[in-house]
């Protein structure tokens, strides 16, 4: 079916090919103003000025929707989360609140491990349709390809069935979605003295398993002080690599120590976090294939120092933007929250921060043939927005919804 629509007060971030972004050039965000846009079986097949539609179709589609002065902008592309999860941890934040350190909290059995030891409790079937009603209501704030992590399992058993929640979620929902193992989040309370132990575990009992039912496409270490060292990451990357698994890393997120070095030599999709930056961190990630992303919403929620994002842009590094929606440190997705935040506290501007969430979010996960920007091929997902006055708009006026409606595979959600 073809799906014209016309009246578009700005189609945002036109492209005839695709480029990853880095330095200057995430500053530069192709709009049309006055635009139509051509849908057919729910692919983009044409784009371009009003004043050009008579001339380029003679003959419009029998369906015709009149944009009546909304904007069109490339769904988000939040390639980092772990929104599979069991249940909340509004206690802990309520802790910290009234002063409590994170150290503290992960003694009274909080933390990561207090969502290992909730996860265990969930059956396959609650887990899913907790991480369902999440995954919707993110796709109705814009976002429509998404990186989902494990993590919060810890255990054989439970890190299986996080991955098949996930593998679930990406039969039954309209969005992209890729599945990254993070067996290596933190060491089990069993395993707390036996750091060789449980990489043994990850390596002879889950990745197996994983490779033989497919149920991921990357690996993940947080690689931090006190959880898993740069040679460790290696070890478990390497092994993951044999089961087909490309890594995407928690790195630099409290500590700089060598995991930049190290991600860069696995030649990692992804480094994400970025805190911690030294200057030799940010030449290493910027003459290299390696993309920075920054999860501005977890530095937030955490009350840490934001990512030096300025100085990353200025290097020339790639980066994207994401949510790390989890429920100790990031509980939201909303990526117009993300977008808002990197230019309020980043000082990106809002090009560059629109180009990370969409272009450079689909290249974190490998995705950008078939999402990220308005491109004739690409799939129709796509934001309305109410009508605005100019791009700036969306984050300038952080607290407000702009979006109308959400379009995925060119139906509305």
């Amino acid at each position: 079916m073809s799906t014209l629509i016309t009246n578009i007060e700005f189609l945002v971030n036109t492209r005839e090919s695709n480029e990853l972004l880095r330095g200057a050039a995430l500053a530069t965000l192709p709009v049309i103003e006055n635009a139509f846009l051509l849908i057919e079986d729910g692919i983009i097949e044409d784009f371009g000025p009003m004043h050009e539609l008579s001339m380029r179709m003679p003959d419009l589609p029998k369906h015709v929707l009149d944009a009546d002065g909304k904007s069109v902008l490339p769904c988000w592309c939040d390639s980092h989360t772990h929104i599979v999860f069991a249940g909340s941890r509004e206690n802990e934040f309520v802790d910290k609140i009234k002063g409590l350190s994170y150290a503290e909290i992960a003694a009274r059995g909080g933390g990561i491990l207090n969502s290992a030891a909730k996860l265990a409790a969930c059956s396959e079937d609650e887990l899913f349709e907790q991480s369902w009603k999440r995954l919707q209501e993110i796709n109705k704030l814009g976002t429509g390809s998404i990186e989902i992590k494990s993590g919060y399992g810890l255990s054989v058993e439970s890190e299986l069935k996080m991955l098949r929640v996930i593998k679930r979620l990406k039969q039954q929902s309209p969005m992209t979605i890729k599945a990254t193992f993070l067996g290596a989040h933190t060491y089990p309370q069993a395993y707390k003295e036996n750091h060789q132990g449980y990489i043994d575990l990850i390596i002879r009992e889950m990745l197996p398993v994983i490779a033989a039912e497919q149920l991921a496409d990357y690996i993940d270490v947080f690689c931090e002080t006190g959880f898993f060292s740069p040679m460790e990451m290696e070890t478990i990357c390497k092994a993951g690599a044999e089961a087909g698994l490309k890594p995407k890393l928690h790195i630099n997120q409290l500590n700089s120590i060598g995991g930049i070095q190290a991600a860069v030599k696995l030649k990692a999709v992804s480094a994400d976090h970025l805190e911690t930056m030294t200057e030799e961190d940010i030449k290493c990630i910027a003459d290299s294939d390696t993309i920075g992303t920054l999860l501005p919403t977890a530095a937030f929620f955490l009350r840490m120092a934001y990512q030096p994002a300025r100085q990353l842009i200025d290097a020339g590094c790639a980066i994207a933007l994401a949510s790390d929606y989890n429920p100790g440190s990031s509980p939201s997705g909303n990526m117009n929250f993300v977008t808002a935040l990197s230019c309020i506290q980043m000082k990106m501007l809002p090009e560059e921060a629109i180009n990370a969430a969409t272009i450079n979010g689909a290249y974190a996960m490998e995705v950008q043939d078939e999402t990220g920007s308005i491109m004739i091929g690409k799939k129709a997902n796509l934001i309305f927005t109410k009508p605005i006055p100019s791009i700036a708009y969306l984050p300038y006026t952080f607290g407000s919804n702009h979006i109308d409606s959400v379009m995925m595979n060119g139906r509305f959600i």
